[in-house]
């Protein structure tokens, strides 16, 4: 066993980095879209990284718009990957680097993040909605009543008693409990 119950080369979560912060505050609803956008943008940039053309973005584009600048948060995910705004455009520096293994990587888990979250809000409304059947409640507080009633008999003091056989086992006979006794015998 390793330290503090892990076991050897177990991860122990480490605190979220800035750009992870920022990546888990966009909202549930609109955090696949502009989750999407930011990678192909970042996945555009690692793979051409002196091309100028990659390295700005327009923030009244239509697309760029609903996704990234009206999204609360979205711009500061880009601003904590290091793009700078320069009036209606946020711009990479060209003293600034893009990583797969830092950025791309990021994005991916963030992606699998909100898709964890998804499908646990789903998960949750689904159980929310689901209807109590009256039927099936009157049983389960008739089963609660037959329960309390039980207990607050008491436990069972009276028990059958064994006797012994001609061979001089202790067993019991189906007779001796009331099992299989006929109204005449």
């Amino acid at each position: 066993m390793g330290y503090a119950g892990y076991s050897p080369g177990s991860l122990v979560a480490d605190k979220l980095t800035p750009l992870q912060q920022a990546l888990r505050a966009l909202p549930l609803e609109q955090a696949a879209d502009t989750l999407a956008l930011i990678e192909k943008l970042t996945r555009n940039i690692v793979s051409n990284p002196r091309e100028e053309k990659f390295r700005k973005i327009n923030l009244t584009n239509g697309k760029i718009k609903s996704a990234i600048a009206d999204v609360p948060n979205g711009i500061q995910v880009l601003t904590a990957m290091g793009w700078v705004q320069e009036g209606e455009s946020l711009v990479l520096p060209s003293t600034a680097r893009l990583a797969h293994e830092v950025h791309v990587v990021g994005l991916i888990e963030a992606q699998d993040h909100y898709k964890k979250a998804v499908a646990k809000e789903r998960a949750s409304q689904v159980r929310a909605s689901k209807v109590v059947d009256g039927d099936l409640e009157k049983v389960r507080q008739q089963m609660e009543a037959d329960r309390k009633e039980k207990a607050a008999e008491g436990p069972v003091t009276k028990g059958s008693v064994a006797r012994k056989l001609g061979d001089g086992a202790n067993i019991m006979r189906a007779g001796d409990i009331g099992i299989g006794k006929s109204a005449g015998g």
